[in-house]
């Protein structure tokens, strides 16, 4: 464990009175593709997901279920589950807060936080919302009721829906003692949330002044007790964000838990939705000064994904309610798993709300995939088993020729990685492109079918076939991290298995790695064009 760079990265725990939708899966491919490129540079991932199984609109899911709420959430735990396993996503654990470890890391916080002095019983007054499971300031009504121009009822200035007056005996958690903590942390590390505009919205919110958190309820029961006084159970918020610590030994008073927590905290990414930015940047860094934690590098803040209005052409947020919403099997139907990956991490900008059209992902998967990627995959499989008896070149002397697709590759790992490493799937996408479209190209300026009916330019067709195997495996590693499967079904139809799991990219993508005389098998087109499943 200790010979490896940890790299920890966490989707948010998905709530469990809905199905995973489209922007569920989208966060989680998200941070999966991330995991995948950090193992390829020999990094020592942790990458956690889960469920948030607590708090009031839990329980009354379940009651309108028939349900006990443990019965409700354990029948939905399978839902997450499967469509993770479906979508390929690698995830090393699976975190439920009615877990036993989730249980014991609460209480174990409400004591530390006690210790700390920054709890205190007290009474709320206020409004709440139960959808989105936030208290809201007197203040954000007041601009929530102008915003929607209400009267009489009060609505969510975030979801729109109605708020419910609270009022009830609870515990304090003090968060206006960090304030200045806190803006001091945005200073000092302006990177801390991004995209950097992200920063913006999350600085201000702490300069408007920060109030005391309610974090304990009494008014019903489906939640972790409080320790030291049982009667209350603890706010969804401070129950779901010590999830991150938990996975990795938080509360556990044992050497391996103490190892674990050491190597893994504190994590690299958090990955959330921009809704719910205030709580991983605000009080989640407040809660871990107070029991005097390290905090996490890096929130990295997604949009949402978009669709557009038929009648008034306007981007609209996906929802049940406006009947706009996309489920992931329409997209895996049409797609397939390894389009449906691709689409969606290298057509949308991750930072900021993006519109998705079945149109458009039709349009990217003909021209990226079948069109570009397949296309060259399969004729120079073709060509290479037609011209050398099924196998690759004998490569002896090649590696000392440099063509233009070597020239295309210089320096190109090394802008791949940059934009990975900041999120920028599109611009490692498209740099992953610029080699399999010089590629193509190569193939009609070469024309090694005219080649090879000359018997006097035999190392000519050998390097120019080993030239375009030699970009196709660079280019299948690069594309991994987006499209795994097809990726080692490449590298498998090109006798490379032993390549398929790779720790050190820029090692492996060195040029000069094809096999000399080993099997070549073109296979079954990888990705036929959407036009031709229709027919």
């Amino acid at each position: 464990m200790a010979d490896k760079k940890p790299f920890y990265i966490t989707t948010p725990i998905y709530y469990v009175n809905a199905a995973p939708h489209l922007g569920t899966a989208y966060c989680t491919i998200l941070a999966d593709v991330q995991a995948r490129y950090r193992r390829a540079m020999g990094y020592d991932v942790k990458f956690l997901t889960g469920m948030d199984e607590h708090g009031e609109k839990v329980a009354e899911a379940a009651a309108n279920h028939g349900m006990s709420p443990q019965q409700w959430c354990d029948s939905q735990a399978p839902l997450f589950k499967n469509l993770w396993q479906q979508l390929e996503i690698s995830n090393d654990d699976f975190i439920r807060t009615t877990d036993e470890r989730q249980f014991t890391a609460v209480q174990y916080l409400w004591n530390k936080m006690q210790e700390a002095g920054f709890l205190y019983k007290g009474s709320y007054d206020g409004w709440y919302c139960v959808p989105e499971e936030t208290y809201f300031t007197e203040n954000q009504v007041r601009k929530s009721d102008e915003e929607h121009k209400t009267e009489g009822q009060h609505l969510c200035p975030d979801c729109g829906r109605p708020l419910e007056r609270v009022q009830e005996e609870s515990y304090f958690f003090k968060l206006s003692a960090f304030q200045e903590p806190l803006l001091k942390l945005f200073e000092e590390h302006p990177d801390f949330v991004q995209p950097a505009f992200r920063m913006n919205e999350v600085r201000s919110f702490v300069e408007g002044g920060l109030q005391d958190l309610s974090v304990s309820r009494t008014s019903f029961d489906w939640g972790i007790p409080v320790p030291f006084d049982t009667k209350h159970v603890t706010y969804v918020w401070f129950d779901a964000l010590l999830n991150y610590m938990t996975a990795v030994g938080y509360g556990v008073n044992t050497d391996e838990a103490r190892s674990q927590l050491a190597h893994f905290w504190p994590a690299q990414y958090h990955l959330v939705g921009k809704d719910i930015i205030r709580f991983h940047c605000v009080i989640w860094p407040a809660m871990l000064m107070a029991i005097g934690a390290s905090l996490p590098d890096h929130v990295f803040a997604h949009g949402f994904l978009t669709v557009r209005n038929p009648e008034t052409g306007a981007a609209e947020k996906m929802s049940k309610s406006r009947g706009n919403a996309i489920a992931p099997s329409d997209v895996i139907d049409l797609l397939g798993i390894e389009g449906y990956r691709y689409y969606f991490m290298t057509d949308v900008s991750h930072g900021e709300d993006s519109a998705i059209s079945f149109e458009r992902m039709e349009q990217v998967y003909n021209a990226d995939l079948a069109n570009s990627w397949g296309n060259l995959v399969s004729r120079t499989l073709n060509m290479s088993a037609k011209y050398f008896d099924g196998s690759t070149p004998n490569l002896n002397g090649w590696v000392d020729h440099t063509g233009v697709l070597r020239e295309v590759t210089d320096g190109l790992v090394e802008r791949y990685c940059a934009c990975m490493e900041q999120f920028d799937y599109v611009g490692a996408k498209n740099t992953v492109m610029e080699l399999v479209h010089a590629a193509n190209h190569f193939i009609e300026d070469s024309a090694p079918w005219n080649v090879a009916k000359d018997e006097t330019r035999t190392e000519e067709l050998r390097n120019i076939i080993a030239d375009l195997l030699e970009a196709i495996r660079i280019s299948a590693l690069l594309f991994t991290p987006f499209m795994p499967t097809t990726s080692a079904e490449v590298l498998h139809r090109m006798s490379l298995d032993d390549q398929i799991a790779c720790n050190s990219l820029s090692e492996a993508c060195t040029w000069g790695g094809i096999a000399s005389e080993v099997a070549v098998t073109k296979g079954d087109a990888l990705f036929p064009r959407l036009a031709a499943k229709k027919e």
